[in-house]
């Protein structure tokens, strides 16, 4: 008897399912504590040069107002002259206005109103620095990539429940450390370590509290952990409006993620994971722990027929060799490139929207939150398909006209509404290329190809910060319009090419390589996708705690 035919039985989603979900889901409020990190830490705040050592961003009085006109020249940025951010006369303007040359300064002065001190401010990462804010988001992505894949392997070598109290570990450490950060490229180091535990700790929360949830909840289980991730969203919000200094920060919010080390004595280990290591004994005291709590009687002969079967596999190269498999599985790569492009993109580029960043930022958690309600309301309902082209083509539109606001300049509040929009569309579609693709994939290949799928959108994650920062390399009124715009575009093509793929609500899904050629062509009313009661194959459970990777 298969383990899925067991959970049928036991119950899909009983109490036991339930405490075990939400335990198990408490890491994503870390991980998204950790990966939001950032627009504070790396908000670049107004600045220009300092002119002595006791300069003060705001005016100290006539005199000081004087003496900055005269030291720093004017640039012309959005439209108006302003105090140059990286220049500064080699010699003060003198009475009668005549120009001198300018040089670049060493020293500066910040805006102090929103944030009192972060990495930007306190190592100076401003003018021909500010690169190094794109390559140490990128250094996340990378190291975020790196964790999904070896912490996998760890995993499926040692155990789910071994592997998760060391990305604890890790995670704590690393995170509590980054405040100590003598310089930019220790703190860069000290990310990417926490990057690489963050993720494989969501990874393999996910997949420990995914492997006891029956075939019919985990459409439902697998949205529904976004949900704590927006919660862990508005606690960074909450503690980074209360604490504007970096280091108080980073130490409030990460202290609390070793709590987790208490999870050892109510998180048990992965029953399938000791079925597949022959632990036959212990897989069986949690799955009657799960019938007792349940309240459900479980037969002595259903356990001893209990097997996992892994089902025949196939070779990613498959994916490839029929024409019609291998133009669904470029879409679908190219869907969660950039889904995770825009995703991360528009969750960075609110540093660089006008007006408050705490406010902004709180908008932008709210919007995306609104997305998974939305995309659990109505995903079994739309169908896969229709829900993901439509979110991704609002989503993408709204980025691109938000160029028409900057032409005419309109108010500032206009571009923050599609921006907003935008965020709405790329979030609900983040949540259903998961499904979409898990679905779509045949069986034989589908951990791989989901596999694959997370390593293409973590490239795109990996991409995503130098989009975002495309504006402050170019300045002028497309500073806050050209990232937009190029999410837009992105997001436009991907949902356009989505419409080329079946839809998989209630369809029976390919199981082989046949399958798939021939899916899509005649439609079934038989309900095996990732919400029946049937058809899903043990590995299933793997891939769908693979779906969250990216989000770290």
């Amino acid at each position: 008897m298969k383990f899925d035919d067991i959970l049928t039985h036991v119950g899909e989603f009983g109490p036991y399912q339930r405490r075990m979900y939400v335990l198990v889901c408490v890491p994503a409020i870390f991980s998204a504590i950790q990966a939001m990190l950032p627009l504070f830490l790396l908000d670049i705040p107004k600045h220009r040069c300092a002119i002595s050592p006791n300069d003060t961003f705001h005016s100290q009085g006539e005199s000081h107002s004087r003496l900055v006109n005269q030291s720093i020249p004017y640039v012309k940025e959005d439209g108006k002259l302003t105090l140059s951010s990286c220049l500064l006369y080699k010699t003060p303007m003198n009475d009668s206005g005549d120009s001198n040359e300018t040089e670049t300064c060493s020293r500066w002065v910040y805006d102090t109103s929103d944030i009192q001190e972060n990495i930007i401010t306190e190592f100076n990462i401003v003018c021909d620095k500010r690169i190094l804010r794109a390559h140490s988001n990128m250094a996340v992505f990378a190291g975020s990539l790196v964790g999904a894949f070896v912490m996998g392997l760890v995993s499926d070598l040692i155990g789910r429940k071994i592997t998760f109290f060391i990305s604890v570990g890790l995670q704590a450490i690393s995170a509590i450390v980054t405040s100590f950060s003598p310089n930019i490229y220790v703190f860069i180091v000290i990310r990417v370590i926490n990057a690489l535990s963050s993720t494989a700790l969501f990874m393999i929360a996910f997949v420990l509290g995914l492997e006891m949830v029956g075939p019919s909840k985990r459409v439902l289980a697998g949205v529904g952990v976004q949900l704590f991730w927006s919660v862990g969203m508005f606690i960074l919000g909450a503690v980074a409006y209360a604490l504007r200094y970096w280091k108080t920060l980073q130490l409030v919010i990460s202290v609390p993620s070793a709590l987790l080390f208490g999870f050892w004595w109510l998180i048990p280990e992965s029953p399938r994971w000791l079925l597949s290591r022959g632990r036959k004994a212990e897989a069986e005291a949690i799955i009657q722990k799960a019938a007792k709590i349940n309240r459900v009687e479980l037969p002595a002969s259903m356990l001893a027929e209990l097997t996992v079967d892994e089902g025949d596999r196939g070779k990613f190269t498959q994916l490839f060799t029929s024409r019609i498999i291998r133009n669904r599985t470029l879409i679908i790569f190219f869907n969660w490139f950039v889904v995770n492009i825009a995703y991360y993109g528009l969750g960075l580029n609110v540093q660089n929207l006008s007006g408050d960043i705490y406010l902004n930022y709180t908008i932008s958690s709210i919007v995306e939150t609104a997305s998974y309600v939305a995309c659990i309301l109505l995903m079994d309902k739309v169908g896969r398909k229709l829900l993901h082209c439509s979110s991704m083509l609002v989503g993408g539109l709204a980025c691109v006209v938000v160029l028409f606001p900057v032409i005419y300049a309109a108010p500032s509040w206009v571009t923050i509404l599609l921006s907003m929009i935008g965020k709405f569309g790329v979030s609900a579609a983040f949540a259903i290329i998961y499904v979409f693709s898990a679905e779509l994939l045949p069986t034989v290949v589908r951990n791989s190809g989901v596999g694959a799928s997370s390593t293409c959108g973590k490239i795109g994650g990996m991409t995503s910060p130098y989009i975002a920062d495309l504006g402050l390399l170019i300045g002028g009124d497309l500073q806050v319009a050209l990232p937009l715009i190029v999410f837009g575009v992105l997001s436009v093509a991907a949902g356009g090419l989505s419409l080329f793929l079946p839809e998989t609500l209630n369809t029976t899904l390919p199981e082989t390589i046949e399958d798939a050629e021939a899916f899509g062509k005649s439609t079934s009313s038989t309900k095996y996708n990732l919400t029946s009661k049937s058809k899903i194959a043990s590995g299933d459970v793997r891939l769908n705690g693979v779906q969250k990777n990216t989000h770290v």
